[in-house]
């Protein structure tokens, strides 16, 4: 309850300065162009640059007892991206950039260590096959996903500060992919109020894949003899195997159509749209576990629903709602880096106050795994100070995770350690 309250302070405090501040520069445009390079004269070819920042200023885990509030600057995402539409047949995009640069691995030179450098995040060409809409193809580098909107979730305009964390929606971030990116050909299209995206990929032999978990080692009473090393373990005939993963996300809109250009799902769209959308995907990944006390394969299959809702509600305002269920199946008892074999309920819901720059919101997860003996748990309460939409905005959360020992660890006594923080984010992208 004190850190909560402290949480609460800090959000009036918020509220204050901002409100000031919206007095003072109520007169202010802080309205521009989109950094877009034009190759025609119509409009229709050209180059877009998008540019971002998201600066974190987190506290240490306030659930360890008589912690002392310590706070860690770290730049969470610092990224830039482009894509050209130069015919209307193809697009070609980059984008690169670096995470979670923090006090901790920064190095005195910037080349002599292991800190987080730019690197690729998402490299692929993309044609166009049919005459509408209907049927596009791509391969590369690629955020294609499959199994919810939030396993798309873009990271310029999220509701809430982050995606949630466990990164349940992003399962496979750093376990068979690169950043949620995996290499792979892509397929999308958009039917009517109709749209779809499906994937054909390699995961990544990297050394997170068979973390935390495998290996007989369990959190719970149950153990598990799984590890996701499937890939890198060749079958009782000598042969590779677990090579392929195939994923795919489909959306039905009962209201205003979403555009899937880019695959980076809007997190909120603050009253400009109104949006109804119903979804299912899925996951594949056939012989990606190996079960070290019988020497076989096993397959991951991991099946998602969920809904989503942002629209106006009167003039100024905007409600966002979402939901989903998702079912993960690694294997009995299997645990992954984020999520596990069982079930996961996630929802989050927003509002942004009539013509204000206000918006709190509250999200929540629940995952009952079989690996471990209780559900884990996590609560976010949160409230955005928009100053320009999501172009610049500021965020202030109370973060909690609970019964995961992934997240907090085990205390001096050998008991799960909950997460508690609180955690503001500057966002600004161009």
């Amino acid at each position: 309850m004190k850190l909560f309250t402290k949480f609460l302070t800090l959000a009036l405090l918020l509220l204050a300065v901002s409100m000031q501040a919206q007095i003072i520069e109520d007169d202010i445009d802080h309205s521009y162009k989109p950094l877009t390079l034009r190759l025609d004269e119509s409009g229709n070819k050209y180059i877009r640059f998008i540019v971002w920042h998201q600066h974190w200023t987190v506290t240490n885990n306030l659930a360890v007892e008589d912690a002392n509030l310590q706070l860690t600057h770290l730049a969470r995402r610092s990224r830039f991206l482009a894509f050209a539409q130069v015919s209307p047949r193809f697009l070609i995009l980059t984008h690169f950039g670096l995470n979670n640069l923090t006090p901790g691995n920064m190095t005195s030179l910037g080349n002599n260590g292991d800190a987080p450098q730019l690197f690729l995040h998402d490299a692929w060409t993309e044609f166009k096959v049919s005459n509408d809409n209907s049927f596009f193809i791509g391969g590369g580098l690629h955020y294609w996903k499959g199994l919810t909107r939030l396993s798309n979730q873009s990271t310029l305009n999220f509701m809430t500060l982050d995606n949630p964390r466990p990164f349940v929606h992003w399962h496979s971030l750093g376990v068979t992919d690169q950043f949620a990116r995996h290499l792979g050909l892509y397929a999308k299209g958009v039917i009517g109020k109709f749209d779809y995206r499906i994937a054909l990929n390699n995961p990544g032999r990297n050394a997170n894949a068979g973390l935390p978990l495998g290996n007989g080692v369990s959190y719970g009473s149950n153990s598990s003899s799984l590890a996701y090393t499937g890939v890198s373990t060749p079958d009782r005939d000598g042969n590779l195997t677990g090579n392929n993963i195939i994923e795919g996300y489909f959306r039905y809109n009962f209201m205003d159509s979403e555009s899937v250009k880019l695959p980076y799902a809007v997190g909120s769209y603050l009253g400009t749209k109104k949006i109804f959308a119903l979804g299912t995907g899925f996951f594949a990944h056939p012989n990606g576990m190996f079960n070290e006390a019988t020497g076989e394969h096993e397959n991951v299959t991991h099946f998602a629903v969920d809904a989503f809702l942002d629209m106006p509600v009167t003039d100024g305002d905007c409600l966002n709602a979402y939901a989903s269920f998702m079912s993960f199946n690694y294997g009995d008892n299997y645990v992954a880096r984020w999520a596990g074999t069982g079930s996961v309920l996630y929802g989050h819901v927003g509002y942004k106050l009539p013509n204000s720059r206000f918006m709190p919101y509250i999200a929540a997860q629940t995952g009952n795994y079989g690996g471990f003996d209780e559900n884990t748990s996590a609560l976010d309460i949160g409230l955005n100070y928009f100053l320009n939409g999501h172009s610049a905005k500021l965020t202030l959360e109370y973060h909690t995770i609970s019964n995961d020992i992934r997240e907090g660890g085990l205390d001096a006594n050998g008991n799960i350690q909950d997460v508690r923080q609180i955690r503001m984010q500057a966002h600004i992208f161009l």
